[in-house]
Order: C-alpha cells, then sequence, then structure tokens
C-alpha cells in the first residue's frame, strides 16, 4: 500500500508540475493563495537547480556578478569624465541628460524585462548595453551621446532583473543571498573606483575609453554564458508565443503611455531657463502635456488590473509602495553630488580629472564601507529602519555641508563635508530591497522589486534633470548679473565647459567672478540634494519596524504548512 501511494504522490506532483506549465505565465502574482505558489515555485526551482553542476554554476554565475561591477561603474565612471564631454560638445545644460537618459531607458523597460526568459532576456539586453557604450564612446554631439546612454540605460533594464533572476534560478535560498552580498560588493567597488578610472581615462586616453571599456567584458559575459543552458525559477511560454500576445501580456499601452509623460517632463525641465522662458508656451505645453498623460496612464492602469505593467493590487502593500517611494529619492539623493562635486573640483579646483576622481574618494568610500556595514548589521540585528531613516537625515546634513561649498573651501572640510554624505548614503543603500525581498509574499517578489526598479530609475532620472535645471538657471542668472565685470557674455562661459572655462577667462578678477558664478549654483544643486533626502526620510519610515529573522522563520513555517497540507491531501486522495 505505501509503495502504491507513494506512486500516486508522484504522479500527482507530476500532474501538478504540468498545471504549473499550463499555467499562464505572465499573469501578475496574484495577493491570495501565495503560499501555494511558493511551494510550487520552490519545488520548479530544485528541479533546475540539480540539473547544474558546481562547475556550471560558477561559470555561470561569474560573468554575472561582473555585470554588476560594469553597472555601477558605468554609472560612476561618467561622472569625472563629464566636464571634458560638457568642453568637447559645449553641452553644460546638458549635464542632467548624461545620467537621467540612462536611468529613464532602464526605468522605462525595466517592468518589460521580467516577463521574459531570463537567459535570453539578459544576454539580449547586454548587447543593447555594448551598443549604447559604443554609440556613447563614438559620439559626435552631445546629442548622440545622449542617445548613446538612452540606449544603454534600456540594456542596464534587462542587466538588473535578469541578474537577480538568474540568482535565483541557479542557486539555492541561502547561498542566493551569499551571491547577492558578493555581487553588490563588487557593485559597490566599481562605484568607489569608477570615478578614478574614468578621471584617469579621461586625462591619459580619452573620455571615450570610458565607454569602451565595456565591450572587452561583454565578450567575457557573452562567451561564458552561450555555453550553458539556464534554468527558469518559473517555467514562461515560448518566445514567441509572448511576442504575439505582447501588446496585452506586456503592457505595452502603458509603457507608450508613460514613456512620453516622463520625456515632456524632463523636456520641460531642460527647456525652461535656457532654451526658452519659463512662461513660453513650450515649456507650459510640455508640463501639461506631462501631466495630462500621466493622469491616461494611472487610469489605464487601474483598468487594467493584474494585467498592467505597475499592478495596483500590489501597491495597497505599504511595504511596496513605501519602498518604491525611498528608493526612488534615494538613487536620485546618491547621483545628484556625484556629478555636480565632480565640476566643482575641475571648474573652480582646476582638477585634472584623475585628481577630481581621486578628490571624490571620501563620498565613494563612504558609501561602499556603510553599504557593506549596514548590509552585516541588518543581517545580525535584524532591524533595517534605524539604518534608512537615520542614513537618509545624515544624507540631509551631508548635503546642507556641500552647499556651504566655495572657491576657497579648505581640503580639511570639503573632505569632512564628503564623508558626512557618503556613510549617509551608504546606509540607505539596500533597506528597500532588505524589506520587499522579506516582507512581502515570494509569488509577489518579482512584480514589487520591478515596481521598486521602475520607481528608482525614474527618480533618478526626474531629480538629475531638476538639478540641471536648477544648475543652468542659476549659473546663466549669476552670470548675467556679474557680465559688466567678467567681460564676456554668459553663454560663451557656459558654452566653454567646465574643462573649457579658463581658456576663455585665464585669470585675475574676471575668472574669480566666474568661478564665484559657478560655485554659487553648485551650492543651489545641492538644496535640492537636501529636499530629496529628507523625502526619502519621510518614505522610509513606511517600511516598518521589523525584525526579518522573524519575518525569515515566519515565512519558513508558512511554506512548510502549505507543503504539509498538500502533501495531506495527495494521501487523502489516494
Amino acid at each position: 500500500m505505501s509503495g502504491e501511494s507513494s506512486n500516486r504522490n508522484e504522479k500527482g506532483m507530476q500532474d501538478e508540475q504540468a498545471a504549473n506549465v499550463a499555467d499562464p505565465s505572465l499573469e501578475a502574482p496574484r495577493v491570495e493563495g501565495s503560499q501555494d505558489e511558493d511551494a510550487k515555485s520552490n519545488a520548479v526551482s530544485q528541479t533546475t537547480q540539480d540539473e547544474l553542476s558546481r562547475i556550471a554554476r560558477i561559470l555561470i554565475l561569474v560573468p554575472v556578478i561582473l555585470t554588476y561591477f560594469l553597472w555601477f561603474l558605468d554609472l560612476a565612471v561618467i561622472s569625472t569624465a563629464t566636464p571634458a564631454i560638457t568642453s568637447e560638445f559645449n553641452s553644460l545644460v546638458d549635464v542632467g541628460w548624461y545620467g537621467g537618459a540612462y536611468q529613464l531607458g532602464s526605468s522605462a523597460f525595466t517592468p518589460l524585462t521580467g516577463k521574459l526568459f531570463p537567459q535570453w532576456t539578459f544576454l539580449t539586453f547586454f548587447f543593447i548595453f555594448e551598443v549604447g557604450s559604443v554609440l556613447c564612446g563614438a559620439a559626435q554631439s552631445s546629442a548622440m551621446f545622449i542617445v548613446g546612454r538612452t540606449i544603454a540605460g534600456i540594456g542596464c533594464s534587462g542587466i538588473s532583473t535578469g541578474a537577480l533572476t538568474i540568482i535565483s534560478a541557479v542557486l539555492p535560498g541561502k547561498a542566493q543571498a551569499q551571491v547577492l552580498g558578493i555581487a553588490q560588493g563588487l557593485g559597490q567597488i566599481g562605484l568607489a573606483v569608477g570615478p578614478i578610472i574614468g578621471g584617469a581615462l579621461t586625462e591619459y586616453v580619452s573620455w571615450r575609453w570610458c565607454f569602451y571599456i565595456n565591450l572587452p567584458a561583454g565578450a567575457v559575459v557573452g562567451i561564458l554564458l552561450l555555453r550553458f543552458r539556464i534554468p527558469e525559477p518559473e517555467l514562461k511560454k515560448p518566445a514567441m508565443e509572448v511576442l504575439g500576445t505582447a501588446v496585452k501580456s506586456l503592457d505595452l499601452p502603458g509603457f507608450a503611455l508613460i514613456s512620453p509623460a516622463v520625456i515632456m517632463l524632463l523636456l520641460g525641465l531642460q527647456f525652461g531657463g535656457n532654451e526658452h522662458p519659463w512662461n513660453s508656451s513650450v515649456v507650459i505645453g510640455l508640463l501639461c502635456g506631462a501631466a495630462v498623460t500621466f493622469v491616461c496612464f494611472l487610469i489605464w492602469e487601474r483598468r487594467q488590473g493584474d494585467e498592467a505593467m505597475v499592478p495596483f493590487a500590489l501597491l495597497t502593500n505599504k511595504v511596496i509602495w513605501s519602498a518604491a517611494g525611498n528608493m526612488a529619492f534615494v538613487l536620485a539623493s546618491n547621483l545628484v553630488a556625484d556629478f555636480y562635486l565632480s565640476i566643482y573640483f575641475q571648474a573652480v579646483h582646476d582638477d585634472s580629472p584623475l585628481m577630481s576622481g581621486v578628490h571624490l574618494l571620501p563620498t565613494c568610500l563612504g558609501i561602499v564601507l556603510f553599504t557593506i556595514i549596514s548590509g552585516v548589521m541588518i543581517g545580525k540585528l535584524g532591524y533595517y529602519l534605524p539604518w534608512t531613516v537615520s542614513g537618509s537625515a545624515i544624507s540631509a546634513i551631508g548635503y546642507g555641508l556641500l552647499s556651504l561649498l566655495s572657491p576657497t573651501t579648505p581640503a580639511a572640510k570639503w573632505i569632512g563635508y564628503q564623508v558626512f554624505y557618503g556613510v549617509g548614503s551608504g546606509c540607505t543603500i539596500i533597506a528597500g530591497y532588505i524589506a520587499v525581498q522579506n516582507l512581502v509574499p515570494a509569488a509577489q517578489i518579482p512584480t514589487a522589486m520591478a515596481i521598486v526598479i521602475f520607481c528608482q530609475g525614474m527618480g533618478g532620472a526626474v531629480f538629475l534633470i531638476v538639478a540641471n535645471a536648477v544648475f543652468s538657471n542659476s549659473l546663466r542668472h549669476q552670470l548675467g548679473l556679474q557680465s559688466s565685470k567678467i567681460g564676456v557674455a554668459p553663454d560663451a562661459v557656459i558654452n566653454a565647459g567646465a574643462r573649457g572655462l579658463r581658456q576663455l577667462i585665464p585669470d585675475g578678477e574676471r575668472l574669480a567672478v566666474v568661478l564665484q558664478a559657478y560655485t554659487d549654483s553648485i551650492d543651489n544643486v545641492m538644496y535640492v540634494g537636501v529636499g530629496v533626502a529628507c523625502i526619502a526620510f519621510a518614505f522610509a519610515w513606511g517600511l516598518g519596524f521589523k525584525d526579518i529573522r522573524k519575518e525569515k522563520e515566519m515565512k519558513k513555517g508558512s511554506t512548510f504548512e502549505s507543503a504539509a497540507a498538500k502533501e495531506k491531501d495527495l494521501e487523502a486522495s489516494s
């Protein structure tokens, strides 16, 4: 009898797996019944993980982890290259787009990438990232460079979600946390050395090699990943079937609404006070068009329900919307200072690109060190909220101190200001992710993470453009007030770029006036950083004061009870 019961149980499990294959894989995770879905997902994942040898896992994970380094390196390397780019293309007013276009491309495509097969999604989007890097390196104008950054950002969207999916597909739960920690650690190293690498390449070779450097690493990633078949953590429909139903399953109408809404918003902020007056019909039309299109997007997403690109049902979960809001402003806080501190050091202090990277080390090391410390301590103590709340507060204070920069600020002060900012930023980077991974039902985590990454990228894109609008409008205003002393038209000074400033105005009192205008404008950008950090502080409280160690035990217990109940049901039916 026991053998017969065992055979029946095995047959029942096979039938259940067959049912999983038949289920619509593109359906958004359900809020109810998540424990049953967890058990199914765990069973499929265990089966596929057992198919891989230890060597195969290593050879798959090495290139995946390498992409984390490239991803963060690409975020940081441009900061010290930006002043040289602005001088070559006469494009100081486009600085916000150099980071904003990358974040916009990344966030816009993130909700779509999680619905496709991980291996080919990862490779396809990594190829797109490489194409974007080539276009950036070969750019002959600021517009071409921005297009390249947008394409690289689109590629990055598949890299970020694909890497998380691949890691979960080839490793069991405990090992996943360790590998993710290694990947994040390498990513933070890329963030730390990025400004120095960017500065060295810009000074001794060309800023173009800040992007060409991605090509050799891309070849290694492609060769290694093509040698192995990566199992799927959740069975998905064939690619052709997905493409055949792409309009509905991928919510392309929603994508077609949110992307132009954001682009119109960013263009309105870019043009205001630069290309056109703020009260011009062009600027007002762009901003109003963005608002109307965004409202249409919200109405469409609500009508779509669980089929939506951003399912409204999940946004009722306080942890998800709090994490999305918090991480949107955390990334904005982390990016704003990087670009404008590089401009401060190269334009005002006349640093070389390499030395500006060295002078940014207090920020970078603070972020890296306290990202690691906060991750380790959250794992040991279980509480993430104190880190993200205190980190946001410290980051706001750091930005406030950075707003005191002047052309004559001594090194001891600007180092101390950066340490404050870097420590605060490092404490905030991972708390939102940890909250989602530990407090949200497992079946909802992929969609929840896509929402968080989407909002994070949009926040970074919008506030880089906001910071750019503040900087360019302030600089134009300051130069206009002092034009009689400078003797050069404000547009000529701006078009010279950060590195070409001293070629236009070599020295003397006129240069001192221009440097003061630059510093005052950078100080105004730091006020934006204060506001962004304060909003991140407010959203952080919604994550809740939870002990993730207890939450993990509760989730394990719930999954075990669900599996045991299923076993009893199978025995009863046999």
